[in-house]
């Protein structure tokens, strides 16, 4: 350990690269969670389960940079919900609490600078082999989604053109049989042409 406070402050983690620990403690933390696991392996939350489970990552990050006093509960209670909403799963296994409470835990050390929790669980999921997905993909995909989110919007208000197909040709209508009334009243039924 070293007590010279100089060379602590010059090897004292930035706030950035303490957010990016924090983001990748997240990641890994739903990543590993069997539930969500067991929900996008079998594609509970549809053909796109892979997908979800990204936006819920990000959508966690989000949340949590937005609430960054939150407890355990309020996390498990969004984590839930979540997984009820997307997913269709209900999770009563207590497994959400210890989601929450493991990002609790890695929010107040990486916080302090302190990343050996975030590296361990990144080692361990590296051990694992190709899980088909490569966590410095997953970073990159976010971000790319977040910049085409802020290029999306037409800021100057101008309608872009849209491409449209060649529209269908006009059918002749088929005039409507009128039925023949008989002096009596009765319908004449007749065969229909073909």
């Amino acid at each position: 350990m070293n007590s010279s406070r100089g060379s602590d402050s010059q090897n004292a983690p930035t706030p950035e690269q303490c957010q990016a620990q924090f983001e990748l403690g997240i990641t890994l933390s739903l990543y590993t969670w069997p539930s969500l696991s067991l929900a996008v392996t079998n594609n509970w939350g549809g053909p796109d389960s892979e997908e979800k489970r990204q936006w819920f990552v990000g959508a966690t990050i989000d949340v949590l940079k937005e609430n960054p006093e939150e407890d355990s509960e309020w996390i498990e209670t969004f984590l839930l919900q979540v997984m009820l909403d997307e997913f269709e799963v209900n999770v009563d296994d207590e497994s959400g609490y210890e989601v929450a409470e493991q990002i609790v835990k890695l929010r107040r050390e990486c916080m302090r600078g302190e990343f050996a929790e975030v590296q361990e669980m990144r080692r361990r999921w590296e051990s694992k082999g190709d899980r088909g997905v490569e966590l410095g993909k997953l970073f990159e995909k976010r971000e790319r989604a977040e910049e085409e989110d802020e290029t999306d919007g037409s800021e100057d208000g101008e309608d872009e053109d849209v491409d449209m197909d060649e529209a269908p040709q006009l059918v002749r209508v088929r005039e409507p049989v009128v039925a023949e009334v008989d002096e009596d009243g009765f319908t004449k039924v007749t065969k229909k042409k073909r």
